[in-house]
């Protein structure tokens, strides 16, 4: 299998938009949502911080497990970016350009951030 450097990295980009996309986006808040317990507590300063911990039996433990794992979720999600270019290249060309496009973005808004903290 033969792949271009620009393939590889529109690839890169939109396997690790996806990732953040299903790991961290509040917009995904709902498909995490049935694999965590939720716990509230007080920090040092008296704010209230929410954490999530993995369900403890069953799917929804495993499910939990992978979705706290940004690597492990990551190769999930890169498999489903690699079977769906391979085997749906026309429908799934445009979505893994989008997410390519998206990943890029969100690289230079966090540099670009950085040097306005500076």
């Amino acid at each position: 299998m033969e792949i271009s450097i620009l393939n590889l990295l529109i690839l890169s980009l939109a396997s690790f938009r996806l990732t953040r996309l299903v790991v961290y986006d509040k917009i995904t808040e709902f498909i995490r949502a049935p694999f965590f317990d939720e716990i509230e507590e007080e920090n040092e300063e008296g704010e209230r911080e929410i954490f999530y911990i993995p369900k403890k039996v069953g799917i929804q433990h495993f499910f939990g497990e992978l979705l706290s794992c940004y690597w492990c979720t990551g190769i999930w999600t890169t498999g489903a970016i690699i079977f769906f270019h391979y085997q749906f290249p026309s429908w799934s060309g445009p979505v893994i350009l989008i997410l390519a496009v998206a990943g890029m973005a969100a690289i230079l808004e966090t540099i670009v951030q950085r040097f306005l903290e500076n």
